[in-house]
């Protein structure tokens, strides 16, 4: 454009030549025209590209986390995926921008310091100058945005997260109590995030400043020699137009350049949190056969045996050490378990799931009626359903088995939730069933009731359950006491009580007695 300008000046101004000026006139009008055409294009194209960024971001972080199935929650916080959803996903997407208008950008500053070379290579000497000069200034800005765009980053995930906790759980912190105190961490740890976003926009607002000021004081410099030289009459007027049209529109790319150093920069922070994401171990599926019948279940790192057609519990001072110990009995987590001289991590994932359970306390429940909700992956059998129930002594949600259930169990309470999430795992039937705290939220009559009916319901089957409530431990076969994730001690309930002073003091603080009491006291609170 600026070339045709200086041509329409110099053949039809100047020689005052009509046809000349018309004919220059008329290039302006069609490049005017073919330049709206090619900006329409641009914008559907990068939009576009930007688009398909952003979704195939997301369908890949997806699939990951649908490989990663119940193992996700366990190695991310639910905040964090959501961070990634909303908003790393678009933040890579407009790093895209640098395939598509910063190669432009590059190639506009190429095109214009070789047209201006034809008029004067000074000219275009400052231009290939001055461009990475600019650069240069806001390199370093790009760095301490980078540096302090990660420090947000991890921030924000972490307030996401606990976001995701609150609001999860904001029914039990109102009876509780608690919703104040939660509130007032939160926005303390707000404030925080707050604080880190204005070390992010200290050097964000110098980049954008500098973008928008530096062009135009670059502009300006061209300008100015290039006045001086068609004073001296180095260059026609026209040239001087052209210069100024070629420097003015360099302003362009040299603002794209900035501003895609700054969206690269982003895009770097939010495409490494994608990448570990992605990194996350994904249980192989691959495998051999695992024992043809149930088999002993070993776990060498914590010491922990639980029999095969035995109720065997997991009593721990820290209840996540007999969690860990779950996790890894039913792979969810590394280690070198061994199932009946097998390898548990060399046999086939779907034969691994198909036949060990692990039923976590707080497990997601889905939305739908009851009888499906429990039925699980089943079809509903109102018979077994209601066994299931029976055994989770469930009988007040399950009246009706055509209740609905909101996602999550919203509409039941959190006693109710527990005992929901057990009768799923009752039905199901697995030949090894490992269950984590199934009655940490009822009372002392209905965790009697559990106790009992879950010992008749599993007997001949292989059932793990990690607890320290007493009436639980009364009724397994064997008790593994875990001290700093290793077994301490191993009996029976009333032996350990006889035997073990710091397993006494453990079960008699949850029962709420002295530790000096008879060990006969849990029998007698049993059937009291």
């Amino acid at each position: 454009m600026p070339y045709f300008i200086s041509q329409a000046i110099d053949h039809g101004l100047g020689p005052r030549s009509r046809g000349a000026l018309a004919l220059w006139t008329g290039g302006v009008l069609l490049l005017g025209l073919a330049n709206a055409g090619l900006g329409i294009s641009r914008h559907r194209s990068m939009t576009k590209l930007r688009t398909e960024a952003a979704l195939t971001t997301a369908e890949l972080v997806m699939a990951h986390a649908v490989r990663l199935g119940a193992a996700l929650p366990r190695q991310v916080t639910a905040g964090e995926v959501v961070t990634i959803g909303i908003s790393d996903v678009w933040t890579i997407s407009r790093a895209m921008n640098v395939g598509g208008v910063g190669v432009a950008a590059v190639l506009g500053c190429i095109i214009i310091a070789t047209l201006l070379f034809r008029t004067s290579g000074l000219l275009a000497a400052v231009v290939l100058v001055g461009v990475p000069a600019i650069a240069a200034i806001v390199t370093p800005l790009l760095r301490r945005t980078q540096r302090a765009g990660s420090r947000y980053r991890e921030r924000q995930g972490r307030l996401n997260a606990r976001l995701v906790d609150v609001t999860g759980g904001l029914r039990i912190l109102n009876g509780l109590g608690g919703a104040d105190a939660q509130l007032a961490r939160y926005e303390r740890e707000s404030a925080r995030l707050r604080d880190q976003g204005y070390l992010v926009g200290r050097p964000s607002s110098w980049i954008g400043t500098l973008g928008e000021g530096l062009p135009v004081i670059f502009l300006a410099a061209v300008i100015w020699l290039a006045a001086r030289m068609a004073v001296a009459g180095r260059i026609s007027i026209g040239e001087l137009v052209a210069v100024y049209g070629y420097t003015a529109m360099l302003v362009i790319p040299v603002t794209v350049l900035i501003f895609c150093g700054f969206d690269i920069t982003n895009g770097l922070v939010a495409a490494r949190r994608v990448v570990d994401f992605l990194r996350l171990r994904v249980d192989d599926p691959d495998g051999g056969a695992g024992p043809p019948t149930p088999a002993v279940l070993h776990d060498p790192d914590s010491g922990v045996t639980a029999e095969p057609g035995r109720l065997t519990a997991l009593a721990g001072r820290r209840p996540a050490d007999a969690t860990e110990v779950l996790d890894r009995l039913g792979r969810y987590a590394l280690g070198e378990v061994s199932w009946g001289g097998h390898r548990l991590a060399g046999v086939a994932r779907d034969e691994v799931r198909a036949r060990l359970l692990v039923a976590e306390n707080d497990a997601h429940l889905f939305a739908g009626p009851l009888r499906e909700v429990v039925a699980g992956r089943h079809e509903p059998d109102d018979d077994r359903v209601r066994a299931a129930v029976d055994t989770a002594a469930a009988h007040d949600v399950a009246a009706d088995l055509g209740r609905p259930v909101d996602a999550g169990g919203g509409n039941l309470s959190g006693g109710q939730r527990q005992r929901l999430r057990l009768a799923r795992a009752v039905h199901d039937d697995p030949e090894t069933l490992l269950l984590a705290e199934p009655t940490s939220a009822v009372d002392a009559h209905t965790e009697s009731a559990i106790a009992e009916r879950l010992a008749a319901a599993r007997t001949g089957r292989t059932t793990v359950v990690a607890t320290t409530s007493p009436v639980l431990l009364d009724r397994a076969d064997t008790v593994h006491y875990l001290v700093s994730g290793r077994v301490a001690a191993t009996g029976t309930h009333r032996a350990l009580l006889g035997t073990e002073p710091g397993y006494r003091a453990l079960v008699s603080r949850v029962f709420g007695e002295s530790p000096d009491a008879d060990p006969g006291f849990v029998a007698e609170g049993e059937n009291a």
